[in-house]
Order: C-alpha cells, then structure tokens, then sequence
C-alpha cells in the first residue's frame, strides 16, 4: 500500500510539471467557396476552392489591431490558423485577401467578393479552443451557363394619369321620368274583424272589395263540381247572392257571402276551404234540415253573431 502512495505521488508530480510546461493554444478554422453562380451564397453548384489567401484580424474594444494572421486554402479549400498561447478570438475576424495564381483551379476564381465574417468559438477546454468561420466566397468572371435565370419582376402597370389641364368630361345624367300615380287602394280590413252581410257585397259602392273572386265567376269554378251539378254550370256569384225563398238557394247565397267575408277578414269564423267542404257536404247528405243548419250557421258569421260589424267604406 505504501507503494502505492509513492506512486500515485509521483505520477501527480509529473502532470504538474507536464502541464506547468503547456501553453495552450487556439486554432481557426474555414473553408472558401467558388461561387459560380455569383448570387452571393453557396448553393448546390458551389464548391470549395484552392490557392485562396485568407488573413484573420484581430482587434481589440477600441478597434485597434494587436495580431494578423494569414493562410492559403489546401486542396479541399479550407484552411486552418493556430495562435499559440491561450488567446482569446472571439474579436477575430476573416476575410479573402488575395488569389495564389500558382495553385491549380484558382484561376476560375479570382474575384474575391464579400465581408469580413467573424471568427465563432466551438469548444474551450484544457488551454485549447477551437473557432470556426462560415464560408468565404469568391467568384468568376462570368457565372456559370447552367445556373438558374434569376427571376424578373414583372413591371407594375400603367396606370393612366389625366392631365391636369385637361377637365374631367362629366357622364350624362339621365333621368326617368316620374310614374304615374297609382289609384287608390280600397280599404282593407284583413287584420281587424269584419262580416257583412249579402246586401253589403251586392252594393255597387263596395265592389272594389271582391279581390279574390270576382262577381262573373262561377259557382261551379268557386265551389266545385257538387255544386255545380247542383246549381249548374252558368250561375255566377253575382247571382247567387239574389238566390231568397228556397233551402237551397239560401244555403248558396250564404255560403257565397261567407266565402267572400273569408277572403276578406282573417279573423271571420270560417276559411275559405271550410265555406266550400261544409258547403259540400250539405249537398251531398241531400237533407233539408242539414242545408238549412248550414246556411243558418253561415248566416249567423255573416251577421256577426252581434258582436262584429262590416267595416266596408264606400269606394272611391
């Protein structure tokens, strides 16, 4: 064990003395690029490039420059710059400073294009730091024949100015002429209740209140076929309501002016379809005493049951 000790001593004298001696150092390193397109980037056509001279500039906060460096790219196109000591180049920068004509493929190249581009650090450890420079450009004389055509805008269009001196010509103004004024329309009392009798629809002063069905319809064409059978094809409305001293023809004469009331008023007992179904089937039971029950029923919403009165006015 004591053996041991002596030699895990010995060994620890040896790294002191070892490292006491190391320095340290800091490397930079790039790669320059041909760009044969000339549009001031590596793209797919670009390849690295040798005989290129690159300097490193260091300076310091006040801009003052304290150390140079200088290198040609190897073969492959890179280059590589060692500072001994353990220097600190984040300050660096790089940039393409002159073509070496002497070596092979440089002559393509000899226009050396861009900025300076700073010197980043990589890794820090032990005394040693390494840097790396993105890629320097330089280009040809002329770019290569089969690069892409750069794109060319499209010009913006003409938009035509009116000289000044030259007044706005005014479009014509054309203008209708007025409509004739409509007539005026009968009252229409479709919202508020109203019934009126068989007198009132008769009068020539109310005639502009038949609006759905006119006094020359037929009754076969208001009723149907049943009544028309009944009463025959010829018979009009107009006559209908004259119809007095006969069942049946009272049961026609109400049912009519009831049917007219339903057209009229919203709020009168009966619609339209249930004037002509109850009508119907007072002529189809072919009983007396049913055409009398319907007529006196439509007799009584006609009159308004004493409760609705007819609100024509006379037409103008």
């Amino acid at each position: 064990m004591e053996q041991y000790h002596k030699l895990m001593f010995l060994m620890f004298i040896v790294f002191c003395i070892a490292t006491d001696r190391v320095r340290g150092y800091a490397t930079v390193t790039g790669t320059v690029f041909c760009d044969q397109c000339k549009d001031g980037e590596i793209s797919l056509f670009d390849y690295p490039v040798s005989g290129i001279k690159v300097s490193v500039t260091c300076s310091d906060g006040d801009g003052q420059v304290y150390m140079t460096r200088e290198e040609t790219t190897n073969w492959l196109g890179g280059y590589v710059m060692r500072f001994d000591g353990q220097p600190d180049l984040s300050n660096c920068y790089a940039q393409v400073s002159d073509i070496d004509g002497t070596l092979q493929g440089s002559s393509n190249c000899s226009i050396a294009i861009g900025p300076a581009k700073k010197a980043k650090l990589m890794f820090s450890m032990f005394g040693m730091a390494m840097y790396n420079v993105d890629g320097l450009l330089t280009q040809p004389s002329q770019p290569m024949s089969s690069c892409p055509k750069p794109e060319t805008p499209k010009p913006a269009p003409q938009v035509p100015v009116r000289s000044p001196s030259i007044p706005a010509i005014p479009s014509p103004q054309f203008k209708l002429p007025p409509l004739p004024p409509l007539p005026p329309m009968p009252p229409m009392p479709f919202v508020e209740p109203s019934a009126c009798s068989h007198q009132y629809w008769t009068r020539p002063e109310y005639k502009c209140y038949w609006r759905a069905l006119s006094p020359d319809t037929k009754v076969a064409v208001a009723f149907g076929v049943i009544a028309g059978r009944k009463y025959g094809t010829d018979i009009t409305l107009w006559e209908a309501l004259q119809g007095r001293g006969e069942a049946y023809k009272t049961l026609l004469r109400e049912a009519t002016t009831s049917l007219l009331n339903s057209y009229n008023s919203f709020q009168f007992p009966y619609s339209p379809i249930s004037v002509i179904t109850d009508t119907n089937l007072a002529l189809v039971a072919n009983s007396q005493r049913r055409v009398l029950l319907t007529a006196l029923r439509f007799l009584r919403a006609n009159s308004g049951s004493g409760k609705v009165t007819c609100r024509f006015t006379p037409c103008h």
